[in-house]
């Protein structure tokens, strides 16, 4: 059976991805940044409004846009996480049985949506995070429209 190049693609820019992640956070092996991947861009599309969610989904590889829809509710969305601790403690219990450095996690995998997504659907995912969570992403996206 023939893979479609699109397909095909989309599975070697995953692959990129999720070596990029295992590199940077130091992770065992690409099952591992998949799994710290699915956990963060879930709490954060969770924590945007749906169409902000749609927005960002759009950014991402096929394969991994599929994971961050997966279980998807729009109708309950955006929760009202409003600290860091609280967002952080979501992803601690979202990652067991594995133990990982919940903000270490999030800050690896908002550095590696920043590298390749637009910075101007960056910015506005930004815009819609408290003060403390906006602090976990890269100054480079935080920094955008100031820069322009």
């Amino acid at each position: 059976m023939t893979i479609p190049a699109s397909i095909a693609h989309s599975v070697q820019k995953t692959q990129e991805w999720l070596k990029e992640l295992r590199d940077n956070a130091d992770l065992e092996d690409e099952e591992e940044a998949l799994s710290v991947l699915r956990v963060v861009l879930h709490q954060l599309r969770d924590r945007l409004t749906p169409e902000e969610a749609v927005e960002l989904g759009a950014q991402l590889p096929t394969v991994i846009r599929g994971l961050y829809y997966e279980s998807w509710r729009p109708s309950r969305t955006p929760e009202r996480i409003r600290s860091k601790q609280a967002f952080l403690d979501e992803i601690t219990i979202k990652l067991l049985p594995r133990r990982h450095k919940p903000e270490r996690a999030v800050q690896d995998v908002f550095a590696l949506v920043a590298h390749h997504c637009d910075p101007g659907e960056i910015s506005q995912v930004i815009d819609q995070l408290p003060g403390d969570i906006k602090k976990l992403w890269p100054e480079s996206a935080r920094t955008y429209r100031q820069r322009l």
